[in-house]
């Protein structure tokens, strides 16, 4: 738009806040369609008179946008599996955390990092927390006994001694009594 147009929409935060918007909706749409379109008509304006911005978006030009993103998740997910001792082929299922989760291209890697298993999609990726939350409300409550949530630090927990070294006293991962 800068390009064709001459105008930085970057200093305009209400045409930003637009196209932060549109961007949201474009990558929501594009975890179930190949392309999408873009329409901001009248995102600003200039002597010439107002200025839309229409553009459409393979999912091809924003997986490739995004890859890195993508890849770099690859590490912690690979740390945690390192942590708890386990191998692609000992994990039954992946339940997926957040909106972003539908995306093709973190589905994929999930596979990748699974030995092609699918992940497990049956539950509302925006809900699964709250529904953990009351998993472990009613084990809490007693009315809930077939499970068991296990809580870690999620970091080592230590000291400072001398010169200025941390001593660990609590590894991280390890369970919370």
């Amino acid at each position: 738009f800068q390009k064709a147009n001459g105008i930085d929409l970057r200093k305009d935060p209400q045409a930003l806040q637009r196209l932060f918007e549109a961007a949201e909706k474009a990558k929501t749409e594009l975890s179930s369609v190949a392309q999408t379109q873009v329409s901001l008509p009248f995102i600003t304006a200039d002597a010439s008179g107002p200025k839309h911005l229409t553009d459409s978006i393979m999912r091809s030009t924003f997986e490739q946008i995004t890859a890195d993103l993508v890849e770099r998740t690859m590490g912690p997910v690979q740390q945690a599996m390192a942590d708890a001792k386990v191998g692609e082929s000992d994990i039954d299922e992946v339940i997926l955390v957040g909106g972003s989760t539908r995306i093709p291209a973190v589905q994929n890697l999930v596979r990748r990092l699974t030995g092609g298993k699918d992940p497990n999609m049956s539950v509302n990726p925006d809900e699964v927390v709250a529904l953990g939350a009351a998993i472990q409300a009613g084990v809490l409550k007693g009315e809930v006994k077939d499970v068991l949530l296990l809580d870690v630090t999620p970091l080592s927990l230590g000291v400072e001694t001398r010169g200025g070294v941390m001593t660990k006293i609590v590894e991280r991962n390890t369970t919370i009594p």
